[in-house]
């Protein structure tokens, strides 16, 4: 028995034969992903949050420029894991970076927009938990968000110290006044290899792996918006799609790992059979069951997956060839991919789970909730998503 299947049967969710049964089986799901929330998840967070910011403003102090600190963060390169201002200090010299390069940059957002964007994307990831208990998050205080406010957007102005005058014998060289200059900022869509220094390319994978979510992006259109750098380098604004653009990535790096002979566009394109093939044809080949007959699968991307014409199915008690459903299912997870560790692939389960059809239940919840609240009790059972039978 897997430990997932053993964690998620181990809360009592299966064959639950009465409406109390069920209720206070749903509690106890619900409130192991609270307990985690709070001792573990809560936590957690806030200390990131707390690491973010202080990094944040020891770049500000190094590199003498809050731009600077500015773009590592609307970028990505802050990630709040304590190791920000080492990591970023060594690209900087690994990638020669330009002097001064980041004087004429601006993001189109300021650091509390993106601070409040995260905040917003952790709490909605406890909504189940807070429905049913009235959480409350929390996290850092507005005052430190208040003092890592960057400067607005749009022209922005310095001033250029002038030269006093100067006389040398009969020669007078007469001083130049302040001026006041306009700065024409860049916005956040300018690549990181913008301020590199000229240097060679040592891997030429590396620039593969670069580009397949490109190629992804061409073949497939999962983005609200792509625009091409300069550079070549893209650049995305993800929406609703955006769990399976990442569930495809995984399985294009996967398979570029496995196989440097491939270009990144024969991977976005053997990915997608992948992608398919684990987190689709599982739903797709239950229509074979009498309780769907004639519904077909719509798997959702952004919006719930499901049946069309169906009714609610209970997890527990339909079966297919000779199993439960939820065994069935279970199975599928099972067999995902799963990283070095051992553990699955955290952007294959979202999107596999995304993909569980919203007329499965578990008792009387949905399966994909159940699912979704088991996998945010990970760190009370020593990793059970390891698949270590």
């Amino acid at each position: 028995m897997s430990a997932f299947r053993g964690i998620l049967t181990g809360f009592g969710m299966a064959a639950i034969k009465d409406k109390e049964a069920k209720d206070n089986a749903r509690m106890e799901v619900v409130k192991a992903a609270g307990l985690d929330y709070h001792t573990n998840q809560l936590p957690e967070h806030k200390k990131m949050e707390a690491n973010r910011a202080q990094a944040y403003n020891q770049l500000i102090t190094i590199l003498g420029s809050e731009e600077a600190a500015d773009y590592f963060d609307a970028n990505g390169f802050i990630t709040g894991d304590g190791k920000d201002v080492e990591r970023i200090q060594t690209m900087l010299k690994d990638k020669q970076i330009k002097p001064d390069a980041f004087k004429n940059y601006i993001p189109t957002e300021n650091y509390s927009d993106r601070y409040n964007q995260r905040q917003s994307d952790f709490e909605s990831r406890f909504d189940i938990v807070k429905d049913t208990f009235k959480m409350q998050g929390s996290g850092i205080g507005p005052s430190t968000i208040d003092g890592l406010l960057t400067k607005p957007e749009g022209d922005l102005t310095r001033t250029i110290e002038g030269e006093p005058g100067s006389q040398v014998g009969p020669v007078v060289t007469e001083g130049t006044p302040d001026r006041v200059e306009t700065i024409d900022r860049t916005t956040s869509s300018l690549p990181i290899s913008a301020f590199y220094g000229a240097k060679p390319d040592e891997r030429g994978v590396e620039t593969k792996y670069n580009q397949v979510v490109k190629a992804i992006e061409e073949q497939n259109g999962y983005a609200d918006t792509m625009t091409i750098g300069a550079d070549g380098s893209a650049n995305f604004t993800w929406g609703p799609k955006r769990k399976i653009a990442a569930a495809h990535a995984q399985f294009a790096t996967m398979l570029l790992d496995k196989d440097k002979s491939l270009d990144q566009n024969t991977a976005a394109s053997a990915a997608k059979r992948y992608l398919v093939f684990y987190t689709e044809k599982p739903f797709k080949e239950l229509e074979n069951i009498p309780e769907l007959k004639g519904s077909k699968y719509v798997p959702g991307d952004g919006i719930p997956s499901t049946y069309t014409g169906a009714r609610n199915i209970d997890v527990n008690s339909v079966q297919y060839e000779g199993v439960s459903i939820k065994d069935f299912i279970l199975n599928k997870i099972d067999n995902l991919p799963t990283t070095e560790g051992g553990e699955i692939n955290e952007a294959i389960f979202q999107k596999f789970v995304e993909n569980v059809p919203k007329e499965f239940m578990d008792g009387d919840i949905s399966f994909r909730d159940s699912l979704l609240a088991q996998r945010q009790t990970q760190n009370l059972e020593n990793n059970y998503f390891s698949l270590n039978n």
